[in-house]
This record gives C-alpha cells, sequence and structure tokens, in this order.
C-alpha cells in the first residue's frame, strides 16, 4: 500500500479520471447533514487524525512498497462509508503532500479507498439483513471479520494491480508481498475489533451503523 511513483508507468494517467469520477459521486452522495449534529465534525476529524497515525507506522518490504494499518473499516462503522471515503482521501492526501507520489495518488485512493470501504459496507450490509441482531454479531462480523477481509481483498487487488502494470511479476509478489496481508488482515481486525468494542459499549452514539434498539435492547 502507499505504491510511490516509481513503480506507475505514465500510462495511467487515466486512472485520474475514474477518480475524479468516484470523488464526484462520493460528493453527490455524502449525507451532509450530518455534519449539523453536535461535535460530529471533531469527531470525524479526531478520528481521521488516528488514522493518520495508523499510516505513520508502516514496514517496508520491497522498494515501493509498504504496510500499515489502514483504517478503513473503522471509518465505514463509524461515519458510513460515505464519509469513510472521504475521510480516507483526506488522510491520503496529507500523506502524500508530506511523503510525495502524486503520480500515484488515484491509483492509491482506489486501492486503499474504494477496495476496503466497499467491502466493510458489504459486509455489514450482510450482517445486518442475514445475521441475527446482537451485539456479538456486529462485533466480530462487521469490526473484526470485516476489517481483516478488507485488508486481505486490498492486498490481492494491489497485487493484482501491480502485476497488470509491469511493476514487479506476480509470482515474486505472491511470495513476498502479498503472504504479509495476512498479518496485517490480523493486527487491522484486532485493532478494529478493540476499538469499536470500546465504543459501542462506552459511546455508541458515536458509531453511526450502531444502534442500542437494534442490538442490544430487544435481547
Amino acid at each position: 500500500m502507499n505504491l510511490t511513483d516509481s513503480l506507475l508507468p505514465s500510462t495511467l494517467d487515466w486512472l485520474w479520471l475514474v477518480f475524479a469520477l468516484m470523488l464526484a459521486w462520493t460528493l453527490r452522495s455524502t449525507p451532509w447533514l450530518v455534519l449539523r449534529k453536535p461535535g460530529i465534525l471533531n469527531l470525524m476529524l479526531g478520528a481521521c487524525v488516528l488514522v493518520l497515525g495508523f499510516w505513520q507506522i508502516k514496514a517496508g518490504i520491497r522498494p515501493g512498497l509498504n504496510l500499515h494499518i489502514l483504517g478503513a473499516t473503522l471509518l465505514t462503522l463509524l461515519f458510513g462509508p460515505w464519509f469513510a471515503l472521504l475521510g480516507l482521501m483526506l488522510v491520503l492526501l496529507l500523506t502524500t503532500a508530506w511523503d510525495g507520489g502524486w503520480h500515484a495518488f488515484a491509483l492509491n485512493a482506489l486501492l486503499m479507498g474504494v477496495v476496503p470501504v466497499t467491502v466493510s459496507w458489504w459486509i455489514y450490509r450482510f450482517a445486518d439483513r442475514y445475521l441475527p441482531n446482537h451485539l456479538f454479531i456486529y462485533i466480530f462480523i462487521n469490526a473484526f471479520v470485516g476489517a481483516a477481509l478488507a485488508v486481505g481483498l486490498t492486498g490481492v487487488a494491489a497485487t493484482l494491480a501491480l502485476t497488470e502494470i509491469g511493476a514487479y511479476a506476480f509470482t515474486d509478489l505472491a511470495h513476498t508481498y502479498l503472504p504479509y496481508f495476512l498479518l496485517m488482515a490480523w493486527s487491522e481486525a484486532v485493532t478494529t475489533g478493540m476499538l469499536m468494542t470500546v465504543l459501542v459499549v462506552y459511546r455508541p452514539q458515536w458509531v453511526a451503523t450502531f444502534d442500542d434498539k437494534h442490538y442490544v435492547n430487544n435481547k
């Protein structure tokens, strides 16, 4: 994750169009009236600062490649998919402004924003519709399993993208890059699961996807 400019050929400039369309759709779909709630903007910005901190704790695997906790599932469960995407774009913007790599910004946004948020939201919707409305289900499936799958599938998407653009051979990435996502999936799952457990117990009003009446009071 956080792919660098050196890995991407100039022929990928068309990804900026894809990113622009995604951003326009996100801005159009975001429920902006939510920001009228007292303190919600401060909460969102604070969560983005936390995720930004996660992104700074990273490990390099190969030249131009590094791994870190994404925080995508955490933001998705806290604020919903649209605000989660915008939050991750803000974190990526600040990271890129500091580290450089504007040519890779669009691809990074798609890989570290769209992919994990989409996976996290689909898992939440599946659990909400088909599984029992129970606190354990919410924490284990949405936070723990959702975070693990989001990171794992992001790793698969990144591997396929790097192979397609010719940055590395698939066999090379399959042995030296992709396996580390199993470790990152566990780290992401534990971190997200712990944080969401604390939040739904002590600050359930901060979690947009959680409702006491839905998961607790009707038991």
